[in-house]
């Protein structure tokens, strides 16, 4: 069960890289895609986790759940500080 679990995981990454491009594309938003890839890297580190409890483990799962809350609070930040939008300086006129 532990190579099905180990496989799952390695498939909910690849999963993950195409939709935070597929998310990419769609928004042109690079903290949304980042968002996006970040969500699938913890949902498949607590696949991984789930075949074996180790202390090794646990740490990465709890390491990539850190980096996400940090780098969504930065670029939430970043975007209330700076409070225009990059679509509003590209296309001044509106979506094109």
């Amino acid at each position: 069960m532990s190579e099905w679990l180990n496989a799952t995981a390695v498939l909910i990454t690849a999963f993950g890289l195409l939709s935070a491009v597929v998310a990419y594309r769609m928004v042109r938003d690079v903290g949304s895609a980042l968002a996006v890839l970040l969500d699938f890297l913890v949902a498949a580190g607590l696949v991984r986790l789930a075949g074996g409890l180790s202390w090794d483990g646990i740490l990465l799962a709890a390491a990539v759940v850190a980096v996400r809350k940090l780098i969504s609070a930065g670029l939430a930040t970043a975007r209330r500080t700076a409070g225009v939008s990059v679509r509003g300086v590209l296309y001044p006129g509106g979506r094109r």
